[in-house]
């Protein structure tokens, strides 16, 4: 089993993932709060060369569900080049959040732009990297956060080869119970490509995205655990800084 965590250091991601004994880390190609275009890592041969397998997240603002021009055909965009960057890197996918639109009356039109995504990309030879589509924690009218929308928007984009991100605080403050919860959206999309494998700061059902390390969040870290056991594909942590080490020791010692 591969288990890593996401990289602090962008400028040498393998050497962080090197000092934590990661089989695999996560890592940004462009500053995650902009819009600016990916340029290439000067690590790259090292990163291309390393024994320790890559993944790319997505900047955090591209919603390619959205309805306004002006958000949605940017985020396209992005989308594009960020996975023409991460298979640069010789990444095996790009992790994509949901994203959402303003009112449920826009939840079909936002299931159909994310169909429309694979479309016109299909129709360019396809993405660079699998698009892996991560669940969320928060918002009334988010395209992934409860496992019902995300078997409508499977239904729109499955055919399309979309795979599954399952992040496991997002799933727990979003309302979805853990137990059981590997077979539950393997059901829907019949496949997870990656876990994110992060406690929660806050309740279940909170609609609040705030990790926390195992030791002091509030997901009993045993159900983490087997998460991890079943869910038979590589797992990040994107838990606070400070504990990742703690929390990739514990999950060695728990899944001997």
């Amino acid at each position: 089993m591969q288990i890593g965590a996401h990289v602090r250091q962008d400028g040498d991601p393998i050497g962080f993932g090197e000092q934590l004994g990661a089989d695999v880390i996560q890592m940004f190609v462009v500053d995650p709060q902009s819009w600016d275009k990916p340029t290439p890592h000067p690590r790259t041969e090292e990163i291309r060369a390393s024994p320790i397998d890559v993944v790319v997240h997505s900047s955090y603002q591209i919603n390619v569900a959205s309805l306004n021009n002006r958000l949605r055909m940017p985020s396209r965009n992005a989308v594009a080049q960020q996975a023409k960057a991460a298979a640069d890197l010789g990444a095996f996918g790009l992790v994509v959040h949901g994203g959402h639109v303003r009112s449920d009356a826009e939840l079909d039109t936002g299931v159909d732009n994310w169909r429309k995504l694979f479309e016109r990309q299909q129709d360019k030879g396809g993405f660079a990297v699998p698009i892996l589509i991560e669940n969320t924690a928060g918002g009334n009218h988010a395209m992934a956060r409860h496992f019902d929308s995300i078997a409508r928007l499977w239904d729109a984009v499955g055919d399309f080869g979309a795979g599954f991100c399952l992040d496991t605080c997002h799933a727990w403050a979003g309302g979805e119970e853990l137990i059981g919860v590997v077979d539950r959206i393997k059901a829907i999309t019949g496949r997870i490509d990656l876990v994110h494998l992060n406690s929660s700061r806050d309740e279940f059902n909170s609609g609040a995205d705030r990790h926390a390390n195992f030791s002091d969040g509030t997901i009993d870290p045993e159900l983490l655990a087997e998460v991890c056991k079943t869910a038979g594909a590589p797992v990040i942590l994107e838990t606070p800084g400070e504990g990742v080490a703690e929390d990739l020791k514990y999950l060695r010692e728990h899944l001997g």
